[in-house]
């Protein structure tokens, strides 16, 4: 890393890397002035562009670790993706979107309006109205994403209810013939592969559709590459940038925005129902599971499928 107004020493490892500057061209315009080599700020703009010398963003790309199980699960998803397309069957890609504010709370970006909008000049949480949390549910093979957005609380409950209305009102409709739905899923949060409380409610969910669910995790530090994170998440955070979510209804109106030219459409419903924090599964859950879940070979504490239990 290479800045243009700082002499850094040639050992330096990433001297090579990047050059950048912190000043603005005007500033480089009054430094070169005071040098004795005056030159025009749309001069210095036009040479900046020449050597690529851009507004950018850091990007967030480097692994904050690595998983060994890296390769041999991202070439099992694509193995269960084709078969799962080829059978007709459904592959749903799900994670929950960042917790939001309801209220007049700042939100990033800009929109074009006669004057801003206003918000509360700090961020207090205890100055919201309430949470907004997007779970999301998108759809590759068709290009639809869903979004539920819950009221509560970010549990594997509130997870599975989402899958649960998604499937009975949208998944079943798009796929009358399925005999198994493919989830990928990143390994924490709600939807955690560690945690026994998110297989018993997602088998609660198994038994009541009475189809089997095939689970595919994404390995540690790789949920970026979960589809949902690259081709609908992104269209979300665009269609409400720069926008207040200062009522529920304004965001459920600016989420269903997001669409793009090459098909994407978005719905949206909202769950009432409080969720509790803190569920833990009992001993008797956890044996249930060891019997009923059938782990399988490939790695199987990234890869099971719940089928319905008669009775359950």
């Amino acid at each position: 890393m290479k800045s243009l107004t700082e002499t850094r020493s040639a050992g330096d490892p990433d001297d090579a890397e990047i050059v950048f500057t912190d000043l603005t061209p005007s500033q480089l315009e009054r430094k070169l002035e005071a040098m004795g080599t005056p030159v025009g700020d749309d001069a210095i703009r036009r040479w900046m562009d020449e050597q690529g010398l851009r507004l950018r963003k850091i990007r967030k790309v480097k692994a904050g670790g690595e998983s060994p199980d890296r390769d041999a699960q991202f070439q099992n998803i694509a193995e269960l993706i084709e078969q799962y397309e080829q059978a007709g069957n459904p592959c749903f890609s799900v994670d929950t979107k960042a917790k939001e504010f309801q209220g007049q709370l700042f939100r990033k970006g800009r929109v074009r309006c006669t004057q801003a909008f206003e918000a509360f000049d700090h961020d207090f949480s205890s100055w919201a109205d309430g949470v907004i949390i997007p779970h999301g549910i998108f759809d590759p093979l068709r290009n639809r994403g869903h979004i539920n957005i819950g009221l509560s609380r970010d549990t594997t409950e509130f997870a599975c209810d989402s899958l649960k209305w998604y499937w009975n009102r949208i998944g079943q409709q798009s796929y009358p013939g399925a005999d198994s739905i493919l989830l990928l899923v990143d390994c924490g949060g709600s939807n955690s592969a560690s945690k026994y409380i998110f297989k018993h409610d997602l088998q609660t969910i198994v038994n009541a559709i009475g189809v089997p669910i095939r689970v595919a995790h994404y390995p540690s530090y790789c949920s970026k590459y979960n589809p949902i994170e690259r081709r609908f998440f992104p269209h979300v955070s665009r269609a409400c940038t720069g926008m207040l979510f200062d009522t529920l209804q304004r965001a459920v109106e600016l989420m269903r925005k997001a669409t793009t030219s090459t098909g994407l459409r978005t719905t949206v419903n909202v769950i009432k129902r409080f969720y509790e924090a803190g569920r833990e599964a009992t001993e008797a859950i956890k044996q249930t599971i060891k019997d009923k879940v059938r782990f399988h070979e490939m790695l199987p504490k990234w890869n099971y499928t719940i089928t319905p239990q008669i009775g359950q």
